[in-house]
């Protein structure tokens, strides 16, 4: 890693000359290397032919891995034990292993080329075993396995072989079926306990580990009739004794298999399962015995050992078990020891966690540990034991809930009333536990058994009385004491709101008084709370019992203009849903017709702001209408009062329009759930429909803005889904009546066909005929808007789901396709959009015999695909692969109808230079879609002639060309593209001079694809020589992108956190960790000692005195909150931090910001497809004109504000913003020299900071205008002492 800042400085270094004084004396090694490679061998070398032959197959991999066919000639011959073996057979004596077909070993045989030696023990045992099972006739199952192991295990002495054995057991004990190991029990645990007993003082843990883990599996397997023996509790006690060991990984093991026993057993699982396991009881008397022979002792590390086991072991036990280890943990606890007390604690969390049945933890337990709990409170000044209880509790209150929600509900105000005391605590951290605590509790014990109680009072009684207690303790943390921790305690009122604001309004109504009066006050800090917090309140209670504890103070009739509640009208607003309609009519329409008419009586007088403020208020009353009409309660009976009002605040309020407007449509769509509450909306169609068409149909001066009047359209569009299909009719025939009388303007016709393309949808299939003959001849009209909009009338038609507009289109569909082609010539480029749409959807229902009409299209279609419209030229690609689908669909295979098709877009390749580039562009898209579909000739022959088209002078021509090679390169088969990279590339070369300079970017983007896929030294020599600079150009690019794509990933790499410590398991891993025992062995004692010496560290506590000079009471129940595992006292601050170096001489090193360079990286595939989807007019160029029009500032400017044009240069060119002067607001306009001004610093000189101030050479000069500036400053100073002394003098 590298130094810290300021280390180079301290390393010695070597004097020039010297690096090489201290080269050892010693030079053994140096001998022997020389002595062997620079003399000749005194006895007889080696070095034979067959010895270099062998060891080539060796490192070629020949030898490597036998296939099972050859084990038979390779396997190693069983000599002499003393024989050594030959050279051909050192190769193959792991020819057991490589092909050993039993699964259970695959992690032994996936890793045996390791150097281990430990892990080439495992394979050489499991090679022999093998061997052995073969030669007598053995199928390799487990079950032969586990014998021989067994029969090895007793043989074996070497501590290194006893331990590959013991793992290789360990691997295929797991696999035995469980009768045998009950059968076999009593023999293998003998012979278990007798090589545990014998290894137990060993100074190796490896053999002794994975004896414990046999021990374990061995014990798993056994019935439940097998636990009556006292055979298997003595085994099992042997196991359980290892569980404070003072080698770690044997302690672990131990642990491991105990809990695997206990929880793991087999017949745990069975439909005859017992509540717990028959050696649980025994289990626990074992950890209680330990606990208290160790008690605080020896600075309690058995203690923690059995605390550990406690904590995966406690949700194992029965009821009375549990009872007594919880007692143990607590008396444990009274030790003060920081980590006795915190390992108590995860113990009884884990507990909590599990869930444990009742026959484990019944509720009156739990409850009994939650009041023991609150005698082992920390201090608030204590930050990690503090978090830990807050967790506990926690899980403690909603493992009580879920077995007996009352007695769960009498615990919780206590520890409400003890979270809100940790409010106090200095620690942030402290602060939000405790609050995420409170919200905890609320939304798992509280929230669900709400709708149980009824409206709950002060005078309730309980459970409804602890509901009570618990918002007092809440809405205790108002108070000032706690005003550092203001901001949670209205989170935590926003979800008491929320949760109990329905039933418990009567007890909060003080609580919003006092929420008001609170943001009331001068320099308040958190209004965003408080807003939020109350908005919760108005979702749940509603608004009318806010505005009957908090009054909204406004009506009129006001004689200021404070206002001092009119914050809570936005909040109603933004959180008003689910509340009854009527009380808007009876409370905020009265109050809004007040507000108007004292707005209207002050701009009568000529108070303008007065007239203001009033309007305001009236419109912010209006606001609040859309979220009444959020699902309301009372919508059948309440919508007809209100009906009226809004009909005629449409029609004669512009102002209010939008509004009204946005609570129809909220109405409509989140306020009708049911069809009664949608017949009594839809009632009123009759109504609201003429008034929002008398709307609409008004010019824009009377209708409002564009804004309003697309607002008021959205919301006929709204109505008409709940409107009467015949009503709907009625309305589109007096619109095709307007529209044919000769006394309608243009505005009233083009507005008449909008709300006609909204009804269209919803007509029967008589009324759409009528429509049909009244727009057809708009269809040619010479108006582009008319014609427009009767194309956009089809398209809603043809669109539409609904039965009757698809039989419309079904008997019409000759009429449709004749009006169509006929009105071929006369369309206008506007209405191309909604054409082409059009005919999508008729191409989507044609048959074979229409095969004419798409025919006909296919020049229209081509041509469109350069509209200058992006979504007509969007419409004409999804056109083009409708049509080609419906070759597809015409038959009679896929091939030959695609040939078809694209035989009628050839044609295009024939006409003019716009009609070959669109006719390429057609091309490029089809092959993008339906390439599976094309054959190989198909593909060659379209890629020969693109490749002729390059030869073209006109650059929309290449331009199209080139896209199509760039999709063919990402599309194409490498094999079918080296066929033809000759040809393309010969092509790319031969364009001139003039299309190579303007198509330079895209050339250069299609050489990348080219190197990618055929290498870089194939492409230059198919290129002419201009191109080899790019060429080489590009190469570095790529390998400067990829090297710092390198760079960035091992970055990456390398800041990411180390991954968090596995479950022990079985891994070929774990066997390379126990390789080197002697190594590890010396390795765990030095860890152990930095261990013990962090958790004497850990394990300090200090002792918090009384307060000034009261002396410390012992006695006091609550004195071991004054054990402390923080330091108490305040902290030394570690100096002001700042992100600047600072170099020797104390001078701060600031670094000038450098731009970030863009690197060129290699595109993945999906910004290829980006590229490819934009060439083929899939992707609109929006975001590169964004990109050119961003300004450098952070401050947004407003639509339509973006310079086009920046200054620059001299003359009529240059910048007109420039920045002012150093100084100069400062300067006075009447006099030299400058003045003070109001508000502002003095006009010292401040000196900015420079760089170039740094320079030594430059030093001289700076301090030269500092002494002039003091000179300057001390003559001025003089001259005005002169000046006061004339004006003294009589």
């Amino acid at each position: 890693g590298r130094l810290r800042s300021g280390a180079v400085a301290k390393l010695k270094r070597w004097r020039k000359g010297h690096s090489s004084d201290c080269n050892p004396e010693t030079r053994q090694h140096r001998l022997a290397a020389r002595s062997r490679f620079c003399s000749r061998p005194a006895e007889k070398s080696n070095l034979t032919v067959d010895a270099v032959k062998l060891h080539n197959e060796l490192q070629s991999g020949s030898l490597r891995l036998e296939r099972p066919n050859d084990s038979a000639q390779l396997r190693m011959e069983e000599d002499s034990a003393g024989e050594a073996a030959t050279e051909r057979s050192s190769g193959t004596f792991l020819s057991g292993l490589s092909d050993c077909t039993n699964v259970t070993f695959s992690k032994v045989q996936r890793f045996w080329e390791s150097n281990s030696a430990a892990h080439k023990e495992i394979c050489a045992v499991l090679a022999a075993v093998t061997e052995v099972i073969r030669s007598r006739g053995g199928k390799e199952s487990e079950t032969e396995y586990f014998a021989a192991l067994m029969t090895t295990l007793e043989a074996v002495e070497s501590p290194e072989s006893l331990a590959a054995v013991a793992y290789l057991l360990n691997l295929v004990l797991k696999r035995v079926p469980s009768p045998v190991l009950i059968k076999k029990f009593s023999d293998a645990s003998k012979a278990f306990m007798g090589i545990v007993s014998s290894q137990a003082c060993s100074s190796s843990t490896s053999a002794l580990r994975w004896v414990l883990s046999c021990l374990a599996t061995l014990l798993r397997k056994q019935d439940l009739a097998a636990w009556s023996y006292p055979v298997t509790l003595q085994v099992y006690h042997g196991l359980l004794s290892f569980c404070v060991h003072t080698k770690p990984k044997v302690r672990k093991a131990a642990q491991y298999g105990v809990c695997s026993v206990l929880r793991g057993s087999e017949f745990m699982f069975g439909d005859a399962a017992p509540e717990h396991h028959p050696a649980a009881p025994s289990t626990a008397k074992f950890c209680v015995q330990e606990i208290e022979k160790a008690g605080g002792t020896k600075e309690a590390t058995t203690t923690l050992h059995i605390l550990a086991l406690l904590r995966d072991l406690l949700p194992c036990f029965p009821a009375a078990v549990v009872k007594t280890c919880c007692e143990t943990l607590l008396r444990v606890m009274t030790l003060s020891h920081v980590l006795v007390t915190a390992c108590a604690m995860q113990a009884f969390h884990s507990l909590f966690s599990a869930q444990a049945s009742v026959a484990c933890l019944p509720a009156e337990l739990n409850a009994q540990i939650i009041t023991a709990l609150y005698d082992y409170v920390p201090s608030t000044s204590d930050l990690q034991p503090l978090l830990t209880w807050l967790s506990t509790m926690e899980r403690a209150h909603i493992n009580l809930g879920r077995l007996q929600k009352d007695l769960c509900w009498a615990h919780l105000p206590r520890l409400f009333s003890a979270a809100v005391n940790c409010f106090l605590s200095p620690h942030s951290q402290v602060v939000a536990a405790a609050a995420q605590t409170l919200e905890t509790l609320l939304s798992e014990c509280v929230a669900s058994h709400m709708d149980d109680l009824g409206t709950v009072s002060a005078s309730a009684p309980a459970p409804a009385a602890y509901l009570c207690k618990m918002f007092r303790s809440v809405e205790e943390g108002l108070t000032y004491r706690f005003h550092a921790a203001w901001d949670e305690v209205l989170r935590v009122l926003e979800v008491f709101f929320e949760t109990c604001g329905k039933q418990c309004h009567p007890i909060m109504r003080k609580c919003l008084r006092s929420l008001c009066d609170l943001r009331l006050s001068p320099h308040f800090p958190y209004t965003t709370e408080v807003d939020q917090a109350v908005g919760a309140a108005v979702s749940a209670m509603g608004p009318e019992v806010l505005l009957e504890a908090v009054p909204l103070e406004i009506d009129g009739k006001e004689e200021t203009l404070d206002f001092p509640r009119s914050w809570l009208l936005p909040v109603l607003r933004d959180y008003v849903q689910g509340a009854r309609l009527s009380f808007f009519t009876s409370y905020f329409l009265p109050l809004a017709a007040a507000l108007k008419s004292r707005a209207l009586e002050f701009t009568q007088a000529g108070k303008s702001v007065e007239a203001k403020i009033y309007d305001t208020l009236q419109w912010q009353v209006w606001t609040l209408l859309p979220g009444f009409c959020t699902h309301p309660t009372d919508l059948l009976g309440a919508f007809k009062g209100l009906a009226r009002t809004l009909g005629m605040a449409i029609s004669e309020r512009p102002d209010l329009r939008p509004t009204v407007c946005q609570a129809l449509r909220t109405l409509i769509h989140k306020g009708c759930e049911t069809d009664a509450e949608r017949a009594e909306v839809g009632r009123f169609a009759k109504n609201f429909l003429p008034i929002l068409f008398n709307v609409y149909s008004q010019p824009e001066e009377d209708g409002g803005s564009s804004a309003q009047r697309r607002s008021v359209l959205d919301t006929v569009r709204a109505y008409l889904t709940i409107t009467d299909p015949q009503m709907v009719c009625g309305f589109l025939q007096k619109a095709s009546e307007k529209l044919t009388s000769p006394e309608s303007s243009e505005f009233a016709r083009l507005s008449i066909l909008d709300l006609v393309v909204a009804m269209a949808p919803y007509a029967d299939e008589q009324s759409l005929g009528s429509l049909y003959h009244t727009i057809q001849p708009s269809l040619q009209s010479k108006e582009c808007s008319m014609q427009k909009k009767a194309y956009r009338v089809l398209e809603e038609v043809c669109a539409a789901p609904h039965a009757p507009c698809q039989a419309f289109v079904r008997s019409h569909l000759q009429d449709l396709q004749a009006a169509l082609l006929d009105s071929l010539k006369s369309a206008a480029s506007p209405a191309k959009r909604p054409r082409l749409k059009c005919l999508c959807h008729i191409v989507k229902q044609l048959s074979a015999e229409h095969e004419p009409f798409i025919t006909a299209l296919v020049p229209e279609v081509i041509l469109c695909t350069k509209e200058v419209s992006v979504g007509a030229r969007k419409n004409a690609f999804v056109l083009l692969v409708e049509m080609g689908h419906a070759f597809i669909r015409f038959g009679p295979t896929p091939q030959e109808a695609m040939q078809r098709f694209l035989l009628l877009v050839y044609a295009g390749l024939t006409g003019s230079v716009t009609m070959i580039s669109c006719t390429v562009l057609a091309l490029t898209r089809l092959f993008f879609e339906f390439k599976d579909h094309l054959e190989l000739s198909v593909v060659e022959q379209l890629l020969q002639n693109i490749c002729l088209l390059l030869a073209s002078r006109t650059r929309d021509v290449v331009k199209a060309a080139l896209g199509f090679l760039k999709v063919t390169l990402l599309l194409v088969d490498t094999k079918v593209l080296a066929k033809h990279i000759q040809a393309m590339l010969e092509a790319v070369g031969n364009l001139s001079d003039d299309m190579r300079r303007h198509f330079r970017m895209k050339l250069r983007n299609l050489f990348t694809k080219f190197i990618r896929k055929f290498g870089f030294e194939l492409v230059k020599g198919l290129l002419p020589a201009e191109y080899h600079k790019v060429l080489v150009n590009i190469r570095k690019a790529e390998a400067r992108s990829r090297k710092q794509r390198a760079l960035r990933q091992a970055a990456a790499d390398t800041d990411e956190e180390a991954p968090p410590a596995q479950p022990r398991g079985d891994s070929m891993e774990e066997i390379l960790a126990d390789s080197e025992d002697e190594e590890e062995e010396e390795e765990e004692r030095q860890r152990s000692k930095e261990w013990r010496k962090q958790a004497r560290q850990k394990g300090q506590a200090w002792l918090k005195e009384g307060e000034e000079d009261e002396p410390l009471n012992f006695l006091d129940p609550n004195v071991s909150q004054r054990v402390l595992a923080t330091e108490p006292g305040p902290k030394r601050s570690r100096g002001v931090s700042h992100d600047f170096q600072v170099s020797e001489d104390g001078r701060l090193i600031i670094h000038e910001e450098e731009e970030e360079v863009d690197n060129d990286e290699a595109k993945g595939a999906d910004e290829e497809m980006a590229d490819v989807l934009q060439d083929v007019g899939l992707r609109s160029k929006k975001s590169q004109k964004r990109r050119f029009r961003e300004e450098p500032d952070d401050e947004e400017r407003e639509a339509g504000t973006y310079p086009q044009y920046r200054a620059g240069g001299s003359g009529i060119h240059r910048q007109l913003d420039k920045e002012p002067a150093f100084g100069a607001e400062y300067r006075s306009k009447k006099g030299k020299g400058d003045v003070k001004k109001k508000g502002q610093l003095d006009p010292y000189a401040y000196i900015p900071l420079n760089r170039a101030r740094l320079n030594r050479r430059k030093r001289a000069k700076m301090q030269g205008q500092f002494k002039g500036l003091m000179k300057g400053a001390q003559r001025g100073a003089k001259a005005g002492r002169r000046n006061r002394q004339k004006a003294q003098r009589p």
